[in-house]
């Protein structure tokens, strides 16, 4: 194992039965052995000087283009796989939720918000009502 340019030696772990005297008295004398005092320097540093350049922080652009998945959950049912294969054109699925209730908005399955639902040029489009606080969304990440 590499650790500071020098190469660490390992020992191998042995069974009980394998440990012998020899190997006792030669971990004392190990240890009795006085320790070798290394040179210890402070550290000096350069003083930071304020850039005159464009303001430092971070730069984010490159994260815009990522693709994300946003899904609009009106409510949640369950059913057995007999009760599925009986639906057919003008079956109804009860949900979770209550008409009116608000919709959860997720974006990668994660809960960001909620909405309610608007007709905006003839499409379904979600108006957010109320967008998860940052606590809320760390909270949900545990």
């Amino acid at each position: 194992m590499e650790q500071n340019g020098s190469v660490e030696e390992t020992k191998e772990i042995r069974n009980d039965e394998e440990i012998g005297w020899d190997d006792v008295q030669e971990e004392m004398e190990a240890s009795a052995r006085p320790v070798q005092k290394k040179e210890v320097n402070s550290a000096k540093f350069d003083e930071i000087k304020q850039s005159k350049a464009k303001k430092a922080g971070l730069d984010l652009d490159f994260i815009l283009d990522i693709p994300l998945t946003v899904t609009v959950e009106l409510g949640r049912g369950r059913m057995l796989i007999s009760e599925l294969l009986k639906l057919g054109q003008s079956s109804i699925v009860e949900l979770t939720k209550f008409a009116g209730e608000p919709m959860d908005v997720f974006v990668n399955n994660r809960l960001i918000a909620r909405g309610e639902v608007v007709v905006v040029d003839e499409r379904f489009g979600v108006r957010l009502t109320d967008v998860v606080s940052h606590a809320e969304r760390i909270d949900h990440l545990k």
